[in-house]
């Protein structure tokens, strides 16, 4: 399953990229909003440091609006993903953008009705968002298992990115779900790498060979 940083922190991002783990970067309004910075001026820096798809979010809300900020955001860089709403017009945008060759990323799913419209458009990867799912009262996770099931039975090729995702367990549960992708914060990202009992293994290793009075260089 590829790994996706949810985030518009350059700095941060440079520094969790460099473990090679990282596949690609998602943004959104409300992080662009938060770096209080110009949106293109940071797409730009972040599709500069990674190689992989970059998802940059449309503003506007009508199809006319969206195939003319898309295409904006597509000549940034190469990598550039543009992400459009599950919306009517959403969809309609992103039928033209797949005639293009501009690659998209529809987001706010949340049914597998949604997902199947999306892939009928030629998406190339759906956004359903897990955990404001299960702040719904539904079982977020339910979703990725239906998606996949509805995309395989189709042979459709768009790739399904789990999102809102709020912890290591949703990530786990992800990849067991069949989930392509999974975007998740920096702070989940740094959780994947650790587990208490690797923390007290490792503290007794080092303990034991710091009696052994070795060195291995």
């Amino acid at each position: 399953m590829q790994l996706f940083l949810d985030t518009t922190d350059v700095a941060v991002l440079k520094d969790l990229a460099a473990t090679g783990l990282v596949d690609g970067v998602t943004t959104n309004p409300t992080l662009i909003a938060k770096s209080g910075r110009p949106m293109l001026q940071v797409i730009a820096e972040i599709c500069a440091a990674v190689e992989g798809p970059v998802s940059a979010e449309v503003a506007a809300m009508d199809t006319a609006g969206m195939l003319d900020e898309g295409r904006k955001l597509a000549s940034i860089a190469p990598n550039v993903v543009v992400k459009v709403p599950l919306t009517r017009d959403g969809l309609i945008a992103t039928r033209e953008f797949a005639h293009e060759g501009i690659a998209t990323n529809v987001t706010l799913c949340f049914s597998a009705a949604q997902a199947l419209l999306a892939a009928k458009a030629g998406a190339t990867y759906i956004s359903p968002f897990i955990g404001r799912l299960d702040d719904y009262g539904a079982e977020g996770m339910d979703l990725i298992v239906e998606i996949r099931a509805i995309y395989d039975n189709y042979d459709f090729d768009t790739e399904i990115l789990a999102a809102s995702i709020r912890n290591p367990a949703h990530v786990t549960a992800a990849a067991l779900a069949g989930a392509d992708c999974a975007t998740i914060p920096p702070t989940v990202f740094a959780d994947l790498f650790k587990h208490p009992l690797t923390e007290k293994g490792l503290e007794q290793f080092m303990s034991d060979w710091a009696k052994t009075g070795q060195s291995i260089l």
